[in-house]
């Protein structure tokens, strides 16, 4: 099992990795900013799901915990949001030149197939506590003021809800943020949850017997 599933990782991560890679490829053909790019949470999520992908499956899991099951939890809370935010506020809006192959697997495949690891595949050697809930919210934090913060200088935004001409301005933009906010606590308890009680992987134990 620990060997399938270091090539299930290794194969997401790559799969990512070339989306990703095939993308910025046309944007930059097409003139299109790479900074603008690499500031969508689509795309920072999905490569740092892919690093805690590869990392995960070069190296042995440890009986006694370490930061990588940290980091898979970060990675999982990431792409929970990205899957619901796109499925519930994006999955209608006209996404541009982005390829359908990419916008499946960024969207679909990975937010499901990284919650499943976390959830379903490998539990955590040692539970976490309540403070790693606290450390998944640094990451969508610190983007929100960077987006807010670059948006006001340069007027461009990377999510129409994040744009306070689209949404009656930041009174709009702080309901929408506060909204994901509620999202990002709610996924980052229920994955949390769910991985220390071990109810998955029980399950998982007694199918395969």
């Amino acid at each position: 099992m620990p060997t399938l599933l270091s090539a299930a990782r290794a194969i997401l991560a790559a799969l990512a990795l070339a989306a990703i890679g095939r993308q910025l490829v046309l944007h930059v053909g097409a003139s299109y900013s790479p900074l603008n790019f690499f500031s969508y949470f689509t795309n920072l999520s999905n490569l740092i799901a892919a690093a805690v992908l590869l990392l995960s499956a070069c190296r042995r899991p440890s009986t006694h915990g370490d930061w990588r099951d940290v980091a898979r939890y970060v990675s999982a809370v990431n792409m929970a949001v990205v899957g619901i935010v796109f499925v519930v506020l994006l999955r209608n809006v006209d996404l541009g030149a982005l390829l359908p192959w990419v916008n499946i697997v960024l969207h679909y495949v990975m937010p499901v197939a990284v919650v499943l690891d976390w959830v379903g595949l490998q539990a955590p050697a040692v539970p976490l506590k309540a403070r790693h809930l606290a450390l998944a919210l640094v990451f969508p934090a610190v983007y929100l003021v960077y987006v807010l913060l670059r948006g006001a200088a340069v007027g461009w935004y990377p999510y129409p809800f994040l744009d306070p001409a689209n949404v009656g301005g930041y009174g709009g933009v702080a309901l929408y943020s506060a909204g994901i906010f509620g999202t990002f606590l709610g996924a980052g308890w229920a994955l949390l949850a769910l991985a220390s009680s071990g109810i998955l992987q029980r399950s998982r134990q007694h199918t395969l017997r």
